[in-house]
């Protein structure tokens, strides 16, 4: 949690402030509890305008939070981690990434092929393999209702490998490996081919022509990141393209280019270098050389399509609702403020400092925004993770973003920060405010 916070400079500015606005805000209302209640007295006075205010700041911290979630965990997935990071090996000179199964021999720990170079460096919950196989359960009528794509893996490196689901039930990662045609499938790919859990469904390919699929739905998927995904074993995959060279008497066109992507865990930044060197240099791989990258850098590569709708969005987009926050803030305060000149000059004559009038415009303007922005930032994080089930936005691997906890203190932070920028100008006319010009005015 901590390591995400630090990762994130943004996260790491709306926790400070945050936590200023709670620590200036305590020390407020301890100090002057009379001011605190005359600010809440002067909030009630126009409800109108207060709700219209607090409303306008809520839809615009929604949508900012909602935005920034997608971009808040882009980053986390694109930023290298200390420690305890993945890499992943692909073919070298080739996109997509089609490998010999041959490659996973060398870099599997249980095989006995095992490069011993690597040995110390790599366990076996360090390693994984994925094929990627696509198909429709309806050849005739090509829907996106009927398409279903799967990764290819062995069962047991689910739980120590896959992002997120290490919590997965065993028993479902059992029954998956003890069923030859078993398939896990996500909540909404499974309500969207219309099948339940027991049922069994034909896949025919997209990718691997003639490699058709008959299997059974043993268990669901989480729901979040794979929720239109599935996950069926290599076992029955391999055993279908050995089964195709024996029909036809000849291997499949894409049989010695099954293997997609090689993934493998390592302990730091100096072993990733050892590793890397050590596979990308090895005479094993020379008839398909591969490169070793790691998960960030290989996800950041994915991304690439989407990075300049991502640099607009980021830059352009966020940076336009927050300045149209501030406007909103400003606007409301200035005209509480010209209405409210007579009681600022009042306000003088009975003794009250410029300082104090500028702490009560900026009270009034802060807790207003502070509060619209922590309820939005709330029942934003509510709705979009248990009710909506996550942003849908599909990029590369990721169907769903979930507004991590963090959300909570971007609402609060854009909230109160907008609100005090917006009224610092108001709060100022207010504080400089000339009684004889205000008493002269006066009939």
């Amino acid at each position: 949690m901590i390591d995400e916070l630090l990762a994130n400079p943004v996260t790491l500015l709306c926790v400070v402030i945050s936590l200023a606005v709670v620590v200036a805000g305590l020390v407020f209302a301890v100090t002057s509890p009379r001011m605190l209640l005359l600010v809440i007295k002067n909030l009630r006075r126009n409800l109108g305008r207060t709700t219209i205010t607090c409303l306008a700041t809520m839809v615009l911290v929604a949508m900012v939070t909602m935005i920034w979630t997608v971009i808040y965990t882009l980053d986390m997935v694109t930023t290298e981690k200390s420690k305890d990071f993945k890499l992943v090996v692909t073919e070298r000179w080739q996109i997509p990434s089609q490998m010999p199964p041959t490659h996973a021999d060398y870099l599997n720990p249980e095989s006995p092929k095992f490069l011993p170079e690597l040995k110390g460096m790599i366990g076996p919950n360090d390693f994984m393999t994925w094929s990627f196989y696509g198909g429709t359960l309806d050849p005739t009528k090509f829907t996106r209702e009927n398409l279903l794509f799967m990764f290819v893996m062995n069962p047991k490196h689910i739980r120590s490998m896959m992002d997120d689901l290490d919590t997965l039930d065993p028993a479902l990662v059992k029954k998956l490996g003890d069923t030859r045609t078993g398939v896990l499938l996500g909540p909404e790919r499974l309500a969207m081919i219309n099948k339940k859990v027991g049922e069994r469904i034909k896949v025919t390919s997209l990718n691997y022509k003639g490699i058709n699929l008959e299997l059974e739905i043993v268990g669901e998927l989480p729901a979040g990141r794979y929720d239109q995904s599935a996950i069926m074993s290599d076992a029955y995959f391999n055993d279908e393209l050995d089964k195709y060279a024996r029909t036809t008497g000849q291997k499949h066109p894409l049989d010695n280019k099954r293997l997609n992507l090689i993934w493998l865990r390592v302990r730091d930044r100096e072993t990733f270098s050892k590793v890397g060197e050590i596979v990308e240099n090895s005479p094993y791989f020379a008839d398909r050389p591969v490169k070793v990258e790691t998960a960030s850098s290989g996800i950041g590569t994915w991304l690439a399509p989407y990075a300049d709708i991502l640099w607009r969005v980021r830059w352009i987009v966020v940076p336009a609702i927050i300045v149209s926050m501030t406007l909103v803030v400003a606007n409301a305060i200035s005209i509480s403020v010209r209405e409210r000149m007579t009681e600022m000059a009042v306000l003088k004559v009975l003794g009250y400092r410029p300082g104090t009038i500028l702490k009560l415009v900026l009270g009034e303007s802060m807790l207003v925004g502070g509060l619209a922005g922590l309820g939005s930032a709330v029942l934003t994080y509510a709705l979009v993770n248990f009710a909506m089930g996550g942003i849908k936005f599909p990029i590369a691997f990721f169907p769903a973003f979930f507004v991590p906890a963090w959300g909570i203190a971007w609402g609060f932070a854009l909230g109160a920060g907008t609100s005090a920028v917006g009224s610092f100008l108001p709060a100022w006319s207010a504080r400089s405010v000339k009684v004889s010009e205000v008493f002269s005015k006066v009939t």
